[in-house]
This record gives C-alpha cells, structure tokens and sequence, in this order.
C-alpha cells in the first residue's frame, strides 16, 4: 500500500490488520510507518528494496501530496502530478518484475476527473461522463493513465474517483468546526454541488472489489491484459452546499446563518477555490450496478454517526 500513512491509508490498515491480513506499506518514512501501526506493519522506503518474489496479492495506491493548500502554481501543479505518477510508476517497475503478479490494483483518483461544473448543471455524472481540459482533470487522467499500465502484465485496474470523504479526518473537521462554533453557513451561493461518501462505505466499497483469487502467478511474458475499470465512491445521495450546511447545523444543534462569501476563497485559493465553489453532481453507478449497497446513501445520517454530543452554547448574561 502506498498513501498508508494519510487519512483514507490510516482506516484501511487498520481494518485490513483487524481482518488478519499482512500489509506492506511504502512510505517515505518507514520507521513512522512501522511505529504508527504498532510495528505491525512491514515498511519499506522504496520498491526497490522489496524482493521480486514478494507475494503481494493486491496493491492499493493512494499516494500523492495534498491537493488542497497553497495556490496551484506552475510549480506546484508539476509536484503534484509527480507525486502521484511517480510513485506509481515505481509500483509498475516493480510489478513487470514480479514473480507473483498481484490479482488488482486499487488505484486512488478523484471525482475532480470531470472537472468542474457551472452551478445550476444538475447533470448527474457516471464513470463513462467526459473529463474536462482543466488542471484537476488533467492530473487524475494521467494518474489513471499511469496505472493502467499494470493491465499489460494481467493487473485489474480499478480507479477509485473519491468524492469528499467524510470521517473523523481529512476536510470534515475542519468543515465542521465553524457549525460548531455556532458560525456555520453555506459556501459562496451554496447552490453548488457536493458529491461525498462515508469513510465506512469506501473501506467497504473497496472490499466489494477484492478478488477472492488474489494471485495470478504468471511471469509478465505470460499474461494476458487484464480489465482497466472505474468507479465513483461517492453515496447516491449528492446534495447542494448549502443542503450540506443545515445538516450539518442540524446535527450539531447549531445554527447556520453565516454564509462564506466567495472572493476570499476567490483571492487566496485562485483556480484551487473551484473545488470548494463549484462542484459535480456525481453518482456511482458502475458500484451500484456491481451490486454494492451504501450503509450511508444519505447525508444527515452520514453526519450523525460521526459527529459526538456537542454541548449547547452557554448564554452570557
């Protein structure tokens, strides 16, 4: 697993520890791997050191540096995509090498794939909608396209498009934190849409895509191209911003009446605050025609099982 040590990593190895499963984590930093997770992880700081005749029956690949945060600069924008095609293209060396050739690769991507849309474009988006000739989009389409390599040595692909994760890391608490100051509000009109899935729901999503054959045994000579698929791990339950914003008052028995002008994003994020203002209205129909079932398909009750008991705002005077 590359990305273990980031939010989405850090739930994903938990649960595959608790299920008995033997994780290998790449990190920059093994020793911090290996403490992190009680040295019950094996921790490696490049592919290389990892012998041709590691049996790794799946490989999920969340790396890469964090989107949100400084302004995308010519600079940053080329670190970003570095960071994700980088390492993925060490994890490919490493597979075309391999004795044992994993069954699947997970790889991470982003409901950002289809760029951006202009609020009050309902169009619901499924994995067959087009991308769109903007930075976001054009860093997940290289970062799929990187992995689909795998497919030559009979990899399976799966390109997971996360929409906003919600958990008890990532963006949620800091999402949170004004609603529970009793300072919430909408985003910009907040008539833009929000495409989100439960932390829950993505580990089981991601389950529901393990093969139960995990290891194909051939030689890169031997095997025959495998399936490159996609799917959307977002819940069925898309809703605009400021719909997000009463639920999110709602279940932390607050108000939301202080909307967030947009210039301020505007002016510190430039072309990153798209992400925040805009939106995509994105649905997850090639998981749902798999047969998968979300546990949380709607938003309030998403919020709820991860939001404590918030005590009331004391009245001065």
């Amino acid at each position: 697993m590359t990305g273990a040590t980031g939010f989405i990593g850090q739930e994903l190895v938990r649960a595959l520890l608790d299920d008995g499963h033997t994780v290998t984590a790449l990190s920059r930093d093994p020793e911090r791997a290996r403490s992190l997770f009680d040295g019950l992880v094996h921790a490696v700081g490049n592919m290389a050191s990892l012998p041709d005749d590691h049996r790794v029956d799946v490989i999920v690949n969340l790396a890469g540096a964090r989107i949100l945060g400084a302004r995308w600069t010519d600079r940053r924008k080329q670190m970003l995509m570095q960071s994700r095609i980088g390492t993925t293209r060490s994890l490919l060396e490493w597979i075309a090498r391999s004795t044992h050739k994993p069954a699947l690769l997970l790889n991470g991507s982003a409901i950002g794939y289809y760029g951006v849309r202009p609020q009050g474009d309902d169009t619901p988006l499924s994995e067959d909608s087009p991308p769109q000739p903007v930075f976001m989009s054009q860093l997940c389409q290289a970062w799929e396209a990187e992995a689909a390599k795998a497919a030559n040595c009979g990899v399976r692909v799966a390109c997971m498009r996360f929409g906003l994760v919600l958990g008890h890391g990532g963006a949620l608490p800091m999402m949170l934190f004004p609603f529970k100051l009793g300072l919430g509000g909408r985003t910009g009109t907040g008539r833009q849409w929000l495409s989100w899935i439960h932390i829950h729901d993505l580990l089981r999503g991601m389950a529901h895509l393990w093969p139960r054959e995990t290891t194909r045994g051939e030689d890169s000579s031997q095997a025959s191209p495998a399936p490159v698929e996609a799917y959307n791990f977002v819940a069925p339950g898309a809703v605009h911003q400021a719909d997000f914003a009463k639920a999110a008052a709602s279940v932390l028995h607050r108000p939301a009446l202080l909307p967030a002008p947009a210039w301020p994003l505007r002016l510190a994020l430039g072309e990153q605050s798209d992400l925040v203002l805009e939106g995509q209205r994105v649905v997850p129909k090639a998981l749902t025609a798999s047969g998968f079932v979300f546990d949380f398909p709607d938003i309030r009750p998403a919020l709820a099982s991860l939001c404590g008991p918030v005590r009331p705002i004391e009245r001065v005077g």
